[in-house]
Order: C-alpha cells, then sequence, then structure tokens
C-alpha cells in the first residue's frame, strides 16, 4: 500500500496583499488521503503572533497530521526578540523546530535551517545533522525515510539568485549515506524535482530524490510570474512518485508526474 505524504511550503500568511491557493486542496487531500503533511518554511509573513494563529488553524484544519519546520520569514523581525526568543511564536503552535513523524511505513524529520543571524540564506546545526543520520540508519530499510527543510539543496536555474543551503554537499552526502529517500525543501518559490544521478555521478550512489516545492502562498502576486501550488509525494515498495500541483485558470491541476525506482 502506498504511503502518501503532502508537502506545502512558503505560505507567509499575514502578508499585505498575498494570497494562498486554498481552493482545490481540501478535494485533492481527500482524494490523496496523506498521512501527514510536511510544512516546509515560512509559513507566516513577519514572524507575529496573530500569524502564528492564523496559520496554524488552517493547516490544523486541512485534516492529516502536520509537521512544520520554520524558515526564515517565520523569525521576529525585532530586537531583540530575533535572538533572545527566535523560535517562541513558532513552538507556541509547533512544539518544536525539528519534528519527528513516526509511523510503521513512514519516518519524517523536520530540520530547522532558518537562523536569526542570517537574513535570507540557511544553515543546519551539527548536532541536528548528527541526530538525523543517527535516526535514518537506525530505521529498518522498509521504512520510507523523508527529510524536510527550509533551505533548498538543489535549485531550479532560474531562481539561483537565492542562495542554497550552507554546505549542502556535506549535508546531501551525510543524509544519503545514512539511508535517506527523498530530500524536501521549499524557500525559491519554484517547483524542482530531481533524482541525484542526474547531477552527482560517482560508484555506490545510492537513489535519492531531492524536490523544491513551489510556495503555496503569493507574498508578491506579481513577482516574476510566480507559480504557486504544492507536491505530493507516494511511496511505493520500488518507486518514488513526486507529482506537482500548480494553481492556474482557478483550479489546482497536476502540472508534471515524476517516478522513481527506489
Amino acid at each position: 500500500m502506498a504511503v502518501r505524504v503532502l508537502h506545502l511550503s512558503d505560505l507567509h500568511l499575514g502578508s499585505r496583499g498575498g494570497q494562498i491557493a486554498g481552493p482545490g486542496l481540501t478535494e485533492l487531500i481527500e482524494r490523496a488521503s496523506p498521512e501527514l503533511i510536511v510544512v516546509g518554511g515560512d509559513l507566516v509573513n513577519r514572524g507575529r503572533r496573530q500569524q502564528f494563529e492564523q496559520s496554524a488553524a488552517f493547516l490544523r484544519s486541512l485534516g492529516p497530521a502536520v509537521a512544520a519546520v520554520p524558515g526564515n520569514h517565520d523569525l521576529p523581525y525585532t530586537f531583540p526578540a530575533r535572538f533572545s526568543h527566535p523560535w517562541r511564536e513558532f513552538e507556541r503552535q509547533w512544539a518544536t523546530t525539528e519534528p519527528v513523524h513516526r509511523s510503521e511505513h513512514l519516518l519524517a524529520i523536520g530540520l530547522n535551517s532558518a537562523q536569526p543571524w542570517r537574513h535570507q540564506s540557511g544553515s543546519l546545526r551539527r548536532d541536528s545533522l548528527e541526530r538525523t543520520a543517527r535516526l535514518l540508519a537506525e530505521t529498518p530499510p522498509e521504512v520510507y525515510r523523508l527529510v524536510f527543510l527550509h533551505h533548498h539543496l538543489a535549485c531550479a536555474p532560474w531562481r539561483a539568485r537565492k542562495r542554497p543551503l550552507s554546505d549542502r554537499r556535506h549535508v546531501l552526502r551525510k543524509l544519503a549515506e545514512s539511508g535517506v529517500d527523498l530530500i524536501a525543501s521549499g524557500h525559491i518559490h519554484q517547483g524542482s524535482v530531481v533524482e541525484r544521478h542526474e547531477f552527482d555521478v560517482g560508484a555506490g550512489i545510492r537513489p535519492l530524490v531531492v524536490t523544491t516545492a513551489p510556495g503555496l502562498g503569493r507574498p508578491r502576486p506579481h513577482r516574476q510570474r510566480e507559480a504557486h501550488g504544492l507536491q505530493l509525494y507516494s511511496f511505493d515498495e520500488g518507486e518514488i512518485t513526486v507529482e506537482t500541483y500548480i494553481w492556474r485558470e482557478n483550479e489546482l491541476r497536476l502540472t508534471g508526474t515524476r517516478r522513481f525506482p527506489r
């Protein structure tokens, strides 16, 4: 039986004049019946309590369990709060910035790549990466293993100005060696799906899918004609399927499907 995970990112709730791809999402969830919704950061636009309450209410209204990590917009924009308690409002709603979801067939681990001293770029703490690698390695091989974070490891060429995760080669190698099946991110507001062998060749490299979800919200509706949408992951015994849905012509439409042997 397939295990499905819905990947949302970059809601930016609370942005002035922003939009969110809400219509059609409920129908997709009812049809796909995902076990989990992972949210890859930038839930809100300015790190304010009211915005976090709004985003939490929206995400919990969707039905399935939700696991969320913060993005750079989820930090407070005021001082000294940005450094003295950067995750207070996020954790008020979600308890932790690095959630772990376990079930019979799925392990999903969230990593916090946002940092108070960085405006847009991101990095991972060494202890978080080591803990994640240990959890992945300890998981039986028949369990599907997903890691999600805000900052991207692979970048669509049309948004190359946004810097990817710091030290991404080391992070990718560490997670791959530990047995991850799929790494999911957001941040650049554009969809991207790639298999590791398409950009990193070498002996003994195991299959690994790296994705970036299009933003669900549109904080700047007219910037570069950004698409907004989401991705749906299906894990079968021998295959990983990635479906990308984009909001266009007043409905959420399937734009592309890619399948990868596991």
